[in-house]
């Protein structure tokens, strides 16, 4: 019924490939049957590659068209990009509250899917921070006294499914649109190494989430009703 339930969905990532790589079997399964979803990808994923000829300006360029090559794989309505944010040194800030209650008003979600901010021994600071951003937007979405926004009439959002949590405790079944998650994923060519493909261990992942679920393939979420 959650799924059923949710219409529009907004995507609160903090990287190019953080969709298609913890979501993109559920993404494929939504867009499917009509809803409308929204990636906004906070930073640009400028320090995504350690290659010499792929200097952060040029790797910004390039990480963009992979996703949006991969967004349209999965059939992901639009992808917004933010400016301004570095990846690798993302900050809970109250500027990148404000900027992502507006896309909450603007599009009025339903659901937002986003990273859990409290997994514990989470290693990268990126995930941390876009993670507690997007929880603490959606409390601003609600307030219409909410300082310094463009948008004022406020918005609930009833259901917040984190993802990469360790204490998931609702599983998607994907074992139809796993192939279709892989190939979004593949879509990020700056991002695969050759010596650990994609389809290995997203393979691996969902085999574990569908143990856990009870299905053939799963993708795991904590889900917070609202």
């Amino acid at each position: 019924m959650v799924l059923e339930a949710s219409q529009t969905i907004v995507s609160i990532l903090a990287h190019p490939d953080d969709g298609e790589s913890f979501t993109g079997g559920t993404v494929a399964q939504l867009a499917s049957k009509g809803k409308a979803i929204y990636y906004l990808v906070i930073t640009r994923g400028d320090k995504g590659s350690n290659r010499e000829d792929l200097p952060p300006e040029k790797l910004v360029t390039l990480r963009e068209q992979e996703q949006r090559d991969a967004a349209r794989i999965l059939g992901v309505k639009e992808v917004f990009f933010l400016s301004g944010y570095s990846d690798g040194e993302l900050e809970p800030t109250l500027r990148l509250r404000r900027e992502i209650v507006n896309y909450l008003r603007q599009l009025k979600p339903d659901t937002v899917f986003c990273f859990d901010p409290w997994k514990r021994y989470e290693l990268h600071p990126d995930h941390r921070a876009a993670g507690i951003v997007a929880v603490d937007a959606v409390a601003s979405a609600r307030d219409r006294y909410f300082t310094g926004i463009t948008i004022q009439e406020p918005h609930n959002v009833q259901r917040i499914l984190y993802f990469n949590t360790d204490m998931p405790n609702f599983y998607v079944d994907i074992s139809a649109h796993l192939e279709t998650k892989i190939q979004a994923r593949c879509a990020h060519v700056s991002q695969i190494n050759p010596n650990k493909h994609p389809s290995t261990y997203l393979t691996a992942w969902a085999e574990e989430a569908g143990k856990a679920g009870g299905y053939p393939y799963a993708e795991a979420f904590h889900l917070q009703q609202l």
